[in-house]
């Protein structure tokens, strides 16, 4: 499952350099080379001593200004492009190093050409993880493949032909995606100081994008339908991963084959919850909380919920955003009582342990659910077909902490076409 996930990111950076036109005139392409200095944020209790986090990043990038494609358009010229980076975090010992291979997208900030807002999500390798023997301090990650996230604000205070002198201020985040306890995930705050060398072939002033009239405004509905196959861990005792299967629909409208915003209905699977309650574990026991679970499995394992989901189209590709909110979890009380109560719970959880109380937290996180991902269409959204298929990868999570990471394949169907008054 990693190694796909990892698949599918990298070549959506690939695909998206690949997406030009004949019309295109003298693609813009540039060289970022990027140092960034910061902090690593305590993950846990009794996390290692830090030092000065520091970050070498390569960034490859083509601008899209003179891209005549309506998404390029309506995005105002953003870049596209992919960064490679390594990552000393202030603890060789401890934390080690991290490599990171990141697609990102880069738009222009409040109307103005100095300042920039970048946003990535791609994957990173760590030589160091989490041993209870050799290295229990550090409880940030205890996979050697993780998601990866950054956003930053940067900000041009030297502008050359050749060269844009940068710095910048923003956010990086690496986790598993819950695919192994512990994941308690690392958060880092950083300034950044970069140099875009531009390509002197690149395009001029006079963009293809800036002399096409605007396109009319356009707006269709869809109905897209979708099957996803998950993968998860359940509680230390329980570290073994499990499938959480879904399938969902959903029904919306395309604005200027741009963006795109929709409500759905899904329904998941939960492998986990399923074989605890199936295997009478221990809080599904006679006379224990949850021993009325045993019921039905298959009903108490289930999750229905609602969403709302955002999209932006970048022709084959699409930065997938969805909110939702479960109308039926009942499973995710033995998780909560499990994983929010003492550390380290035993398989057989004695009647006398204080467990994870129902507090505020896990009346959101319980209810509130999210998804960020990428998509690959195999017909252009350019084109705006009738029918057409993706394939997806996502992180899904409770309110913004992990739940579960996910392959999906979909279908689209779109229809009513027309402009926009």
């Amino acid at each position: 499952m990693k190694l796909q996930l990892t698949i599918l990111m990298l070549f959506a950076c690939i695909f998206t350099f690949a997406q030009s036109s004949d019309d295109w005139k003298k693609p813009a392409f540039y060289f970022n080379p990027e140092i960034l200095l910061g902090l690593t944020m305590e993950s846990n209790d009794g996390f290692p001593e830090t030092k000065l986090q520091k970050q070498l990043i390569l960034n490859f990038g083509r601008t899209h200004a003179n891209n005549p494609q309506a998404w390029a358009k309506r995005l105002r010229g953003p870049t596209t492009g992919l960064s490679f980076g390594v990552t000393d975090y202030g603890n060789l010992d401890s934390l080690g190093i991290s490599i990171t291979a990141m697609p990102f997208i880069e738009f222009k900030a409040f109307g103005s050409e100095r300042w920039k807002v970048l946003t990535g999500m791609g994957a990173s390798y760590f030589t160091k993880q989490y041993n209870a023997e050799t290295n229990p301090k550090n409880q940030a990650v205890t996979t050697d493949i993780t998601w990866a996230f950054r956003m930053y604000l940067y900000y041009h205070f030297l502008t050359t032909k050749n060269i844009d002198w940068r710095m910048g201020l923003g956010y990086s985040h690496h986790s598993n995606g819950h695919m192994r306890l512990l994941n308690q995930g690392y958060n880092s705050f950083l300034v950044s100081f970069s140099a875009a060398i531009k390509n002197p072939m690149g395009a001029s002033k006079n963009t293809v994008a800036a002399m096409v009239p605007n396109d009319e405004n356009t707006t269709y509905n869809y109905f897209s339908v979708r099957s996803g196959l998950g993968q998860n861990v359940f509680a230390l005792a329980f570290n073994d991963k499990r499938n959480v299967y879904t399938v969902a629909g959903e029904y919306g409208q395309v604005y200027n084959n741009t963006f795109k915003i929709g409500i759905g209905l899904y329904y998941r699977f939960y492998q986990h919850y399923y074989d605890y309650i199936a295997g009478n574990e221990s809080l599904v026991q006679a006379g224990r909380e949850f021993d009325y679970f045993r019921s039905n499995p298959w009903y108490y394992a289930s999750n229905v919920g609602i969403t709302v989901h955002g999209e932006i189209f970048l022709n084959h590709f699409g930065i997938d955003v969805q909110l939702g909110y479960n109308l039926h979890k009942p499973a995710y009380k033995i998780d909560w009582r499990i994983n929010q109560g003492w550390d380290n719970p035993p398989r057989e959880i004695p009647r006398s342990w204080v467990l994870g109380e129902y507090n505020s937290g896990f009346k959101k996180k319980s209810r509130v659910s999210s998804r960020l991902g990428l998509k690959y269409y195999l017909i252009g959204m350019e084109k705006a077909p009738k029918n057409n298929f993706y394939i997806g990868a996502h992180l899904k999570a409770n309110l913004g902490q992990a739940d579960f990471s996910e392959l999906s394949f979909g279908y689209v169907h779109s229809f009513n076409h027309r402009l926009k008054p």
